[in-house]
């Protein structure tokens, strides 16, 4: 439990970091631009996100990993599965309304 409520701590600093940019990862997925994948990361959901939708999801991604990286070393497990954790906990912090990939990875949904 305590290695997932540093995660966690870890991904909201993140987020936070995001808000140097002037879109930040929330209002990114509240307006529909990203969404929560089933492997932890976040992804565009439009056709062609913008230079600035871009450069958002790379930054949230590479913060993310880091801490994957981190947290597998110091609990023996993959990446994968810090990554898949994480985006559980991540669909059910989801606000409704905001895209998540269904179970199966193919396809997005709208949180209700």
């Amino acid at each position: 439990m305590k290695k997932f409520a540093m995660l966690f701590g870890m991904l909201f600093c993140l987020s936070l970091s995001a808000l140097a940019l002037g879109l930040n990862l929330d209002a990114a997925k509240s307006q529909g631009l990203i969404g929560e994948k089933v492997d932890g990361f976040v992804s565009a959901v439009v056709a062609s996100p913008s230079a600035e939708v871009q450069t958002l999801i790379a930054s949230t991604n590479d913060g993310r990993r880091q801490v994957y990286v981190d947290l597998a070393k110091r609990n023996n497990i993959t990446v994968e599965a810090v990554g898949i954790l994480a985006a559980e906990k991540l669909r059910l912090s989801a606000a409704s309304g905001e895209y998540i990939q269904d179970p199966s990875g193919r396809q997005w949904q709208r949180k209700p």
